[in-house]
C-alpha cells in the first residue's frame, strides 16, 4: 500500500492538472494515520536518489559526448577513461537499483533521481509536510491530510516592521537647527 502511495505522490510532481490527475502537483491527500507512516517511506526514497547526485557529478568529468554506436564512442568504451566512468557511475547505479527495488516502478525512479534529487540537493530532510484538513473523511469520519513535497508552493513571511514613532518635540526642535 505504501509503496503505491509513494508513486502516487512522486509521480503528481511531472502529472498534475490532466484530466483524472491530481489537481497540485507533489501533493496527495489520504488519511493522517497514512501520511506519517508513509512520510519516512518517501523521505528515504529522496535521500537514496540525492547520495546518487555526487556521483554523477563525479562521472561527468569522465563521460563521453559522442553518439552511442558511432566510432569515436567505440574507442571511449575501450579506454581507460571509461573505465574511470563505470567506475565512478557505479554507486549512482546501484542506489538507483536499490530504489526500483523497493517502489517498482520506472516512471517514479526517473522522476525521483532526475527531478527531486537536484531539487532537494541543499537541503538536509524534511522533504515534505503533512498538513491536516479540516474537513473528515465522508464515510467514516477519518482524519484527512494532504502530504505533499516542500519547497514549491511555500509561503514567503515576511517581517512586518513597526511604524516610526516620532515625538513632537523632537520633531520641532530638529526643525530649527
Amino acid at each position: 500500500m505504501f509503496r503505491n502511495m509513494a508513486i502516487s505522490l512522486i509521480r503528481t510532481v511531472e502529472t498534475a492538472g490532466g484530466e483524472g490527475e491530481a489537481k497540485t502537483a507533489g501533493r496527495v491527500v489520504t488519511t493522517l494515520a497514512k501520511a506519517k507512516q508513509l512520510r519516512p517511506f518517501v523521505e528515504k526514497l529522496i535521500t537514496f536518489a540525492k547520495r546518487s547526485l555526487e556521483h554523477q557529478e563525479r562521472a561527468r568529468e569522465y563521460a563521453s559526448t559522442a553518439e552511442r554506436g558511432s566510432d569515436t564512442w567505440k574507442s571511449w568504451r575501450e579506454s581507460a577513461q571509461w573505465q574511470k566512468w563505470n567506475a565512478t557511475i557505479a554507486p549512482a547505479l546501484a542506489l538507483r537499483r536499490r530504489v526500483f527495488s523497493i517502489i517498482r516502478d520506472d516512471e517514479a525512479v526517473r522522476i525521483l533521481f532526475d527531478v527531486l534529487a537536484p531539487r532537494f540537493e541543499d537541503r538536509k530532510g524534511g522533504y515534505t509536510r503533512i498538513v491536516r484538513l479540516a474537513i473528515p473523511r465522508l464515510g467514516d469520519s477519518g482524519e484527512r491530510a494532504l502530504i505533499e513535497f516542500v519547497g514549491e508552493r511555500d509561503r514567503v513571511t515576511t517581517k512586518r516592521t513597526a511604524p516610526v514613532v516620532v515625538d513632537d518635540e523632537l520633531a520641532t526642535s530638529a526643525a530649527k537647527t
